[in-house]
């Protein structure tokens, strides 16, 4: 018997992350843990719905995968979990993603099947990459970037925090998407897009923008 793990979220996300911790096969899946300020079943995928964040903080020997999609939300729920909870985040790498040599990966970090990491990359806590997203050398991820499945990064790309690429993105070599930025489904980055912005388009044009901050709203 593995190493106890709990799911943070019990919605699809969280049943895609439980079939990788599966995958993996190195740990002993407790159940899902959820938000108590909302309603959930007793029981997702043939396994319990625990509690919340109590349930949590009196196991400090559980270890705890944060499976919500939305980087602010993510962000917001690891930052509740490490107030009242000891809990170790261990980064999660499906066993068919290629990860190379002098790849980092902070905690809490996710790594689906079909990832490709080539080499000098840097993933900040808690990124996010979904399935057959590929990542080119010296790219840097900072804490909460989600890469939906799909999307392509060619060599030294920075995404700073919370930065959120769309399905089928892509970002062309050695530009910056800035913090809290949402990039839509199918868009070309060919130049560097400014914090708290929604880009989409070929090439990826500003479509709107939000007050600085605006993250911290999803406590």
């Amino acid at each position: 018997m593995g190493a106890p793990i709990a799911i943070f979220g019990a919605g699809g996300h969280g049943r895609e992350l439980l079939q990788l911790v599966r995958d993996i096969g190195a740990w002993d899946v407790a159940g899902f843990v959820v938000d108590e300020r909302f309603p959930a079943p007793p029981e997702v995928a043939g396994l319990p719905v625990l509690g919340g964040l109590d349930w949590l903080a009196a196991r400090p020997e559980v270890a705890v995968v944060v499976a919500v999609g939305a980087p602010a939300a993510r962000r917001a729920i690891v930052e509740r979990i490490r107030a009242r909870a000891p809990n170790p985040f261990p980064a999660l790498v499906h066993p068919r993603a290629w990860v190379g040599e002098r790849v980092a990966l902070g905690e809490g970090t996710v790594v689906c099947a079909g990832a490709m990491l080539t080499t000098d990359i840097r993933l900040g806590a808690h990124v996010h990459l979904n399935v057959a997203s590929t990542l080119a050398h010296d790219d840097v991820l900072e804490d909460f970037v989600t890469l939906a499945p799909g999307v392509h990064l060619a060599g030294g790309v920075l995404l700073r925090e919370g930065a959120e690429l769309g399905v089928g993105s892509s970002v062309i070599p050695r530009r910056t998407v800035g913090a809290w930025t949402v990039v839509g489904a199918g868009a070309v980055v060919t130049r560097d897009l400014e914090a708290d912005c929604t880009a989409a388009g070929v090439p990826a044009r500003v479509l709107s923008r939000r007050a600085p901050g605006w993250q911290l709203a999803q406590a």
